[in-house]
């Protein structure tokens, strides 16, 4: 409900105040949603998105394992957008589990996942995306038509979603 609040008077409230003399609007940032493991998974898995991990478990306190526990919806609902949008088959690898890189963007803050490297998906990427400048360890990226950022690293794509792209 708070969403469709926020979706619908914020926008509506912003237009109205516009034709007050004298009043300006400044538009919220949206909140961050966090997912459960299960509630992630339930979607990735409806969605036809796979997930592995070396240790073969979802333990956010252990590196070898694939978490989504603490995951952003936006994250989790991105990947969705990326495995609709590209029809290709999408295998995430990494999630919010210990053992990445920290930073407000990062994977244990919900911000990121690992897909593995599929032809398929690594020809969609560069294909429908822009290439813009090298990250700071040389990874090169591209970013989507809606902000989110793919860096291709050595054994896996390192994507950052800020948003759903479109969902």
């Amino acid at each position: 409900m708070n969403r469709i609040v926020r979706r619908i008077l914020v926008p509506l409230t912003a237009l109205l105040v516009g034709f007050l003399p004298g009043v300006m609007a400044v538009q919220q940032a949206e909140a961050v949603t966090k997912m459960t493991h299960s509630q992630a998974a339930s979607i990735f898995r409806a969605a036809g998105i796979t997930w592995s991990s070396t240790g073969n478990c979802s333990d956010w306190n252990v590196s070898t394992c694939t978490s989504f526990t603490n995951i952003n919806d936006t994250t989790v609902y991105g990947a969705r957008t990326l495995k609709q949008a590209s029809g290709c088959a999408l295998n995430i690898t990494g999630g919010t589990e210990v053992g990445h890189a920290s930073g407000t963007y990062s994977h244990r803050n919900g911000y990121k996942v690992d897909f593995s490297l599929y032809t398929c998906i690594g020809n969609y990427i560069r294909g429908n995306f822009t290439r813009i400048a090298d990250r700071g360890d040389g990874a090169a990226q591209w970013r989507s038509g809606a902000g989110n950022i793919y860096a291709l690293e050595s054994n896996h794509w390192d994507v950052t979603y800020f948003n759903c792209g479109g969902c």
